[in-house]
């Protein structure tokens, strides 16, 4: 006899009430709309939830409705473009099992009848109120011997109907949950895509964020293999809240922890966790990812990536995004503003005033325009401050290990030393490599101009800090800015280092890249990186893994499968596929030195058992299905 499944229309198949979109339409240019349709809202709501009787709410709102029948096409063509997201992406489970897909709604069939058309469900299976109206086609009321006119009525019209085998019910209301309580219906499936009610989620055999959940349960067809909901993912250390929104709304399951974890906790937080989001000072160790049962990615919500073990996450098939490029022009800001506060000797004189002292000179206090700025390391940072710093009248020198393009005027330096001996300011934008520790130490320092400025807004091990602390106090440095440093709180609160007791340093708390603009790109950057790894198996700008671009499937499953990098792999993959009889039509390679990447799109249902077999190839890290 198998399944039958009862939908509810409104808030479920579509992502609104219809009445409440009727009542914006008929009430538009009165100057009471607003309330009208707030308290139409609040019947509906009562309604919905059991707290007034059904025939009451829907009296109520005709009269406050002044609909006509003229307004029924427009409202029908606002309702096709509410229909619910994952109601839209899993046509295919209407259209299979069309038979089996009944519609009991307290809605109108002169409305609900054309929009379910189109998802093969026939006006016979479809049961709901209809209209009355009056001679000059106004609404006036609703045909009161129907049996979904009355409170309750759902549960007669399910026994009129007298459906063979399990049926199951999805909806957002008391009047669903009623079905299953009254023992007609087997299950009950409180549907929350749209609105979630506490009464209908308390009294559900199961919560359904959205349809792909419900076809989940019930090993249905769908369109995700594994429901949106169900991938947990964590951020950590006050991440920007558009990244939450931007990853709920796309369906995961998001919790925010305003703060860094230590490994032990951290251990104990992210089983379970498939995604997981951090910025600079969690550390995520081996031991982190052992205990990592379903990690898939990591995002970085900064420019470094230092505190992630790149290395055993490859080995564990977790790939790394970061966000290389999203704040830098407020790094670059910030080291401007440093070297003209340093050349005018801004903060001396700030500190003065502060104190009730008015020192109003001109000593040591110097124009940026004709000066020479050296920029260590011409990376994007390094790059965009020479333009900024150009446009200002400085001479522009720079040097990096890698052989860069310069920009505009500046001039390339085939040493460090040449740089630091021709600079008036030198700024640091060099990357985490661990040969960096004291990249400017003593030696360094010695060969810079007297009373030249040091810019460190990179890392914070790469200056020796005891050998800047004298070179300031001596005077060989007329003063620094600093950002980072070797060793840093792991939340806000005290701050000891030997910099503080200097009147000619700025100090700033890592906060280079920490402008609203910034984590606000960050939030968007990072987060379409992940989605794009989850939903499609992108690994575009991946830190630590081969690089692919995916075109977008279309009527296809794609299987991912991450592996050593050994020779014949590829061979044993395609020898599992052809013996399941799967039909490949793309597939895509990208390996590293370690590593292979490999994804299929095939055109056919297949057995379970390929899963199976594709997981045992030998040296396989992960596989995962995409529908």
């Amino acid at each position: 006899m198998g399944r039958k499944y009862v939908f509810d229309f409104d808030s479920t198949l579509t992502q609104v009430e219809a009445l409440d979109v009727l009542a914006e339409m008929t009430l538009q240019g009165r100057l009471d709309r607003d309330e009208v349709i707030s308290e139409i809202q609040h019947i509906t709501n009562l309604g919905i939830d059991g707290d007034i009787s059904f025939t009451q709410s829907l009296e109520s709102r005709i009269k406050l409705l002044k609909a006509h029948r003229d307004h029924l096409e427009p409202l029908v063509k606002e309702l096709r473009q509410k229909i619910s997201k994952s109601i839209t992406s899993n046509k295919e489970f209407f259209e299979k099992f069309s038979d089996d897909i009944y519609v009991i709604s307290c809605g109108f069939k002169e409305f609900i009848d054309p929009i379910v058309e189109a998802y093969n469900i026939p006006s016979e299976r479809v049961y709901a109120n209809t209209f009355k109206f009056d001679e000059d086609g106004y609404i006036i009321g609703f045909d009161e011997t129907n049996v979904l006119a009355t409170h309750n009525g759902k549960i007669e019209c399910l026994k009129q109907l007298d459906l063979q085998g399990e049926v199951q019910v999805i909806g957002d209301g008391y009047s669903d949950y009623v079905m299953r309580e009254a023992g007609i219906a087997h299950k009950f499936f409180a549907y929350t895509e749209n609105v979630h009610r506490e009464k209908a989620a308390s009294n559900a055999d199961h919560v359904a964020p959205n349809l792909d959940e419900f076809l989940f349960v019930n090993d249905l067809p769908r369109n995700l293999s594994y429901p949106k909901n169900r991938i947990k993912i964590l951020l950590l250390e006050n991440v920007h809240p558009v990244a939450f929104d931007n990853l709920s709304e796309d369906g995961f399951s998001v919790e925010l922890i305003d703060r860094s974890l230590t490994e032990a906790e951290l251990i104990e937080k992210i089983k379970g966790v498939h995604v997981l989001g951090i910025r600079s000072k969690t550390q995520i160790t081996p031991k982190v990812l052992e205990a990592a049962n379903k990690l898939l990615v990591i995002g970085a919500f900064c420019i470094g990536t230092k505190q992630i073990d790149l290395d055993y996450c490859r080995k564990k098939g977790v790939v790394v995004f970061n966000a290389p490029y999203s704040n830098t022009r407020s790094v670059v800001e910030l080291a401007v503003g440093q070297i003209i506060m340093l050349m005018r000797f801004i903060f001396p004189r700030n500190k003065e005033m502060h104190q009730g002292i008015w020192n109003k000179t001109a000593n040591n206090s110097h124009e940026v325009r004709g000066k020479n700025l050296g920029i260590v390391g011409y990376g994007n940072i390094g790059k965009q401050l020479s333009v900024l710093a150009e446009a200002l009248g400085m001479r522009v020198y720079y040097y990096d290990i890698e052989d860069r393009l310069a920009l505009g005027n500046a001039v390339r330096c085939d040493t460090l030393e040449d740089l630091l001996i021709v600079s008036d300011v030198v700024s640091l934008h060099i990357d985490d490599n661990p040969a960096n520790r004291n990249f400017i130490g003593e030696r360094e320092l010695a060969q810079m101009r007297p009373g030249a400025f040091l810019i460190n807004l990179s890392r914070g091990y790469v200056v020796d800090i005891p050998a800047l602390v004298e070179a300031l106090k001596v005077k060989k440095l007329s003063g620094a800015a600093i950002d980072v440093y070797p060793s840093e709180p792991g939340k806000n609160g005290t701050f000891e280092n030997e910099l503080r007791q200097l009147d000619n340093v700025i100090l700033t708390p890592h906060i280079g890249g920490s402008t609203e603009e910034a984590q606000r790109n960050i939030a968007d950057f990072v987060p379409n990186k992940i989605m794009a790894y989850i939903n499609s198996g992108n690994t575009v700008d991946a830190v630590n893994f081969p690089n692919i671009r995916l075109p977008k499937q279309i009527n296809a499953h794609r299987f991912l499968h991450i592996h050593e990098n050994v020779p014949g792999i590829m061979a044993k993959i395609n020898e599992v596929l052809a013996q399941y009889d799967m039909n490949i039509i793309g597939q895509y390679l990208s390996t590293d030195s370690e590593v292979g990447y490999v994804i299929s799109d095939l055109d056919k249902d297949y057995n379970k058992d390929v899963i199976k077999a594709l997981k045992q190839v030998e040296h396989t890290i992960k596989f995962r299905v995409l529908y």
